[in-house]
């Protein structure tokens, strides 16, 4: 404070408008089986379309995991997702030639190896081309006549090569230089001239031929190679009249070039990833990305100065494929193409055969509270003998003990067992496998589902759809009831408990999950998986002391480092009770009281650099049973004699 011996005025600030932050619900956390994507990388997804765009769309053997995550999208908008990766899967790999002189025999061939970006049989379906400037385009021109093998003549077949005495043409150079023109299936062909017009044909494939010449008669007659022809099959006819080939050009183009405005630079190549099968996309030869002009030069960089080195770019941009190495110079074979499509990728185990080990990698990027902020782990499919079930409740929900974990009983319990009574028997058994703890909340079982993906119905866990629901609501709401706890994409129950089931359920810590006619399919329980009477046998008191610890815990960081005095105390006390009194007038809390003075800020814990507080809270409780009393009375009585009488 300024000091002042004459008469003044003093300005002293003081900051009180430290708060405590509102926290609210934050992300939820999965792990699981994918058929693409990065693994054991939490990513943040946003919506259904994002999952399926960022770990692929539903297969027989990852549906749960996919749907799980989906449904939950549904009522909320931020998942985190961790691909499982058991070391089963592969990704996928091929070599490609960059053409420098349009020559597959010469040593100035530059060639590069891709794989696929992530592992899985996904990969299969991707096919990489690129093109140098002199395989963008080039002309062609016929040399010598035509006869009846010509193009003009509407063969489908044509061999192209060497001219001899008995082939009556060739296509060289413009030189005039016989060569093995580097045509590949999907390159086009543009024949014509200005006064016929031009037709396009597209190379369907090609084939090395050796080109001979035989001279003599008889027994003198001598068969001699005299180079190598390229035969190709094209897509249709040439049907523009034309009697004679030399007074065609032939421009051949390479297939992607219509994704590009012009030829890449003489040391740039421009680079198409396709969709070849239509797996990807649902379109056979979808177009997925384009790298245009990228160098092959090591350290080059564009216009704008950042980096043009085709390894680093692809790396950094494209969501598809990945170079394996750098480019290698050497001679290549005939067998190099100018694209390639990928194969040998697989997936890794099944949903249902992953390993522990592989899900515990994955699950365990949830475990550091420091590095993401989760308030609700989805278990997905649910196993039989609850191993699962037990060490996400182990390691992420109690041991982070600031997020619930949501449960399922396993297909097999529910789905595949047709007896009612043996469905509930085996769900409280599996409830009976998994440890005591406030920190898990479990539902009844399985829902029917569409795949809109694959045109097919199927049975999908409701811990989705259970932390989707806690999701919508204030964290000391239940999520259960008519008003909170419908369901969504569901066309019927594997399950549907009668009311005595569902006392057995509820007495087991298993919230049922219930149809009824004209009122829909609704979550009918909030209890946690404590295993004993208490406050935190319920999933909205669970919650709401999450919600508090985590806030207060956060704002009181800021009180690191200060002195443990009357002052300090005294502003702790002063940014707390807002918080609670504001969680107060929205029914979150019944009461609560904060003592952070020197009652329990004693000399020895201030000696001991320490500072406590005590806050005690009075939650609220959510109604579980509602006793109704009718009374029917004589005509003469008035009710406040009977009132209260009644028990």
């Amino acid at each position: 404070m300024a000091f002042s011996v004459s008469p003044s005025v003093i300005v002293r600030e003081v900051d009180a408008s430290q708060a405590v932050p509102g926290v609210a619900t934050a992300p939820a956390a999965m792990a699981g089986i994918f058929k693409w994507g990065p693994t054991n990388d939490p990513i943040l997804i946003t919506s259904e379309n994002n999952l399926a765009d960022r770990f692929g769309s539903p297969t027989d053997d990852n549906y749960e995991t996919f749907f799980t995550a989906a449904d939950y999208l549904s009522y909320s908008n931020a998942l985190y997702v961790a691909r499982a990766d058991d070391g089963s899967a592969t990704a996928t790999g091929t070599t490609l030639a960059y053409h420098a002189n349009n020559d597959i025999n010469t040593a100035d061939s530059i060639y590069a190896a891709f794989d696929a970006k992530y592992q899985g049989k996904l990969g299969n379906s991707i096919q990489v081309s690129w093109s140098t400037s002199g395989a963008y385009q080039s002309n062609i021109a016929a040399v010598g006549g035509i006869e009846a093998n010509g193009i003009a003549n509407n063969s489908v077949t044509q061999t192209i090569g060497f001219n001899s005495s008995t082939f009556t043409y060739e296509l060289a150079q413009a030189s005039g230089v016989p060569i093995i023109p580097a045509l590949f299936a999907g390159d086009v062909l543009v024949i014509g001239n200005s006064s016929v017009g031009f037709q396009e044909l597209t190379v369907s494939s090609s084939t090395a031929t050796d080109i001979e010449e035989t001279t003599g008669t008889g027994n003198t007659a001598v068969t001699t190679t005299i180079g190598v022809a390229t035969e190709v099959v094209l897509t249709g006819k040439y049907t523009l009249a034309e009697t004679e080939l030399n007074k065609v050009s032939i421009t051949k183009k390479w297939q992607h070039n219509r994704l590009f405005g012009k030829a890449p630079a003489a040391t740039n190549v421009h680079v198409a990833v396709i969709d070849i099968d239509g797996k990807i996309s649902g379109a056979i030869g979808t177009v997925l990305e384009v790298f245009e002009d990228l160098s092959t030069t090591v350290g080059a960089v564009g216009p704008q100065g950042a980096t043009n080195y085709y390894p680093t770019v692809i790396e950094n941009m494209s969501s598809w494929i990945k170079v394996a190495n750098t480019s290698v110079i050497g001679t290549a074979t005939a067998t190099v193409n100018a694209y390639e499509t990928m194969a040998l990728g697989t997936d890794a185990t099944t949903e249902s055969n992953a390993t522990l080990g592989a899900l515990a990698a994955a699950w365990d990027t949830f475990k550091n509270t420091n590095e993401i902020d989760i308030s609700f782990v989805l278990q997905g499919k649910g196993d039989d003998l609850g191993v699962r079930a037990n060490y996400i409740v182990s390691n992420i929900s109690d041991y982070r003990r600031d997020c619930v974990a949501y449960l399922s009983p396993s297909k097999e319990a529910v789905v595949d067992e047709l007896k009612t009574q043996a469905k509930m028997d085996n769900a409280i058994e599996y409830r009976g496998r998994i440890q005591n703890s406030s920190y898990w909340f479990m539902d009844s079982g399985y829902k029917y589902r569409y795949d809109k993906y694959n045109d097919v119905y199927r049975w999908t866990p409701l811990n989705g759809d259970m932390a989707g629901l806690s999701a919508r609501v204030d964290p000391w709401e239940s999520p259960a009831g008519y008003r909170k706890g419908i369901i969504k994409n569901i066309v019927k129950l594997a399950f549907n408990p009668s009311k005595p089931q569902r006392d057995q359920l509820y007495s087991a810590d298993v919230n049922p999950v219930m149809s009824q006619a004209g009122r829909g399919i609704v979550l009918f329980g909030d209890k946690t998986g404590l295993g004993l009477a208490s406050a935190f046998d319920r999933l909205n008191v669970r919650r709401l002391f999450i919600s508090v610890e985590k806030a207060i815990a956060t704002a009181a960081e800021g009180f690191l480092f200060e002195f443990n005095d009357d002052f300090t105390q005294t502003q702790f006390k002063n940014i707390v009770d807002p918080f609670l009194r504001d969680i107060q007038g929205r029914r979150g809390i019944i009461d609560y009281r904060v003592v952070s003075d020197s009652s329990v800020n004693t000399p020895d814990i201030v000696d001991a650099n320490k500072f406590r507080a005590s806050i005690f809270i009075k939650p609220a409780r959510s109604i579980n049973v509602i006793e109704l009393t009718f009374v029917a009375t004589r005509t003469g009585v008035e009710f406040d004699e009977i009132v209260g009488q009644i028990a």
